[in-house]
Formats: structure tokens, sequence, C-alpha cells
């Protein structure tokens, strides 16, 4: 079935399933109420005409567009494809579609602008909502609803997902204390987030906890990924005095560890011990493997397309912000001190 290049409208497919316009539209918007005969033939003709509806029109037509947005720092991260796994499973069983957009570079100033630019083109007609992930603004301007996955504020403005970091942190400090450890280094995330901050403060808490001085020189701020990390990990392991662990603030950081670690010579865990934070489906299959605080990422991506799916609707939220709690796993890159 060939049209000559022309564009396919929707008036092209009612004609040729011998149908009327109203059908063809209640079958691209997932309709009940079309007899199950009536949308094969519709949806078969689609398919072999080629025929795209457009998000727009889509919306116009029906005030819902069936898409949701999802705002990202990078796409490439571990951290991020977690999450996004979490989105895809739950945009699959309720027959919507997803946009992202991952220009956001979360070193750049202008991360936020950009931020906030990306939720009011996918809001402006688009997608009926947007899911944005550890974002660097604080607000959006936008009609429709705006849902946040590690905000940058205890108290955000928007709903939110986060997960019990200060806990999870205070679960791998005890641990690493609780094997003798006493020149406990840190390696932060990105400062501007929330996570990144309780994470840190539970580091300084727990050594105050069991009655160890705290030691500035050994926290060094990162950004959550491995390149960052293995630079600040290299400066900790040249101190004269270096530590005989690092909790690093994120798995990718962990991951610029060992790099350092390998570089310097030395093995994990017999010369240095490493806790990372995430759980990454990675963290199991590295050498060695790593141990951990499971945040739940994909359950985070879930609950958060849970909760846009619900604002959509019109429907109200247990609470505003949906805390996931973590869990230690060991593994095997930690040792007790000799």
């Amino acid at each position: 079935m060939s049209h000559n290049g022309k564009s396919i409208t929707i008036q092209y497919v009612a004609r040729a399933a011998g149908v009327s316009v109203s059908t063809v539209s209640r079958v691209l918007n997932k309709k009940d109420d079309v007899a199950p005969e009536t949308a094969e033939k519709v949806q078969s003709v689609i398919q072999q005409m080629g025929y795209v509806s457009s998000l727009a029109a889509r919306g116009m037509r029906s005030q819902r567009t069936n898409v949701i947005g999802l705002v990202m720092p990078e796409v490439g991260s571990a951290y991020c494809f977690e999450i996004m796994r979490g989105v895809n499973r739950i945009i699959a069983q309720i027959h919507y579609d997803l946009i992202i957009y991952t220009d956001c570079d979360p070193s750049r100033e202008s991360a936020a602008v950009s931020e906030r630019a990306f939720v009011a083109l996918l809001n402006g007609g688009i997608t009926d909502g947007v899911i944005v992930v550890a974002p660097t603004a604080s607000s959006f301007a936008s009609s429709a609803p705006v849902v946040v996955v590690d905000p940058n504020h205890e108290s955000p403005e928007l709903p939110g997902v986060i997960s019990t970091n200060y806990d999870g942190v205070c679960s791998a400090m005890n641990y690493l204390i609780g094997l003798g450890h006493r020149r406990i280094a840190h390696i932060t995330g990105r400062m501007e987030l929330v996570s990144s901050n309780q994470r840190l403060q539970a580091y300084k808490d727990s050594l105050c906890a069991a009655g160890i001085p705290l030691d500035e020189t050994l926290i060094e701020f990162g950004d959550y990924r491995s390149q960052a990390a293995a630079a600040s990990a290299r400066k900790l392991l040249a101190m004269e005095n270096r530590p005989t662990a690092i909790f690093a603030a994120s798995d990718d950081t962990a991951f610029g560890v060992y790099a350092a670690a390998k570089e310097a010579g030395l093995h994990i865990p017999t010369d240095l011990s490493v806790v990372g934070f995430d759980n990454l489906h990675e963290s199991s299959f590295i050498v060695p493997a790593l141990t951990t605080v499971d945040q739940f990422m994909k359950e985070m991506g879930a609950v958060a397309t849970d909760m846009i799916v619900k604002l959509i609707k019109g429907e109200p939220l247990p609470a505003m912000l949906h805390v996931i709690k973590t869990q230690l796993v060991i593994r095997d890159s930690c040792s007790p001190i000799s």
C-alpha cells in the first residue's frame, strides 16, 4: 500500500480501513469501545501505511497524549539506566509511551536552566507529565505534573522519591568500624543534591558515635562519577598515613577507587577496604565484588512512574515524598584490620 511519498493522514487511514476518522482516533487512543475485529483491521492498516499519530494532535483530540517524559543527567550512567528500567517497567504495563531527554550535564552551571527548558517543552502538549532524575533545579514552571527522583531539597516543592541515604551510610560505616577500621575516607557525590549531603552527614555522625575523631583531610568532594573519584582516590592513597578504607558515595565512585588502587599497586580488600552506594548490576561482577548499599533504583523509577500517573489522573498521593528503605549488601571488598 503506497501513497507516493505523500504525508499519510488519519483520513487516509480511515478511508483505507473503511471506517470513520473518529473510529481511527479511538483506536489510536486505546479506547475500549471499538469492536476487536475493527480495531485489529485499523491497526493492520496503520502498520501497512506506516502512519504515526502526531503527539500534539493526539493531545488536542483527547486532552491526553498518553506519553510521559523522563529528564535525566546522562543516559549513559548506570544509575540513570537503572532508574529508567524501573520507569519502563510501569510504562509497559499501562501502555504509555516514553520520551527521554538527557542533555543535562550536572557539572554545568546551566544544568538547572536546561532542566526547566526540557520540562517546559515536554509538558507543553507533548507529554501528560514529566519525571526528573537528580534535578539541579528546585522548581519547575509547569501546568502538568512533575515528579522528581533524588530531589535537591529536604522538603521539595514537588512530589518526589528518595532513599534512606542517612541510614544506609550508617549501616555501611558501622560495618567498616566493626571490622576495626579507624582511618575511613569518604568521597562525596554532587553536593547540590540532598543525597550527597545526607551521606556526608551520616559519615561524620557515624565516626562521632564510634568515638573516632573527624579528619577533614580524609574527605574528598566528587560528583558521583568514576573519573573524578579516581582523581580523589589518588590523593587519598598518596597520603603518608593513608586510609585503610574508603566509603564511596556511589558505586561509580567506588569503581574509580578500584582504578586508583590498582594504579597504586594496592589490593582490595587486603590493602584497602571499599564500600559503595547504589548496588548497580556491575557491582556484583567487579573483582572483588563490591560491598555496597542497595537503594533499589528500579523501584525508585517504578514508584516515580506510579506517582506521575496518579497525578495525571487527578488522584491524590499518599505522601509528597516517598522514601525507599536501603539495605547493606556485603560482598568481598572489605576485610578486617589485622
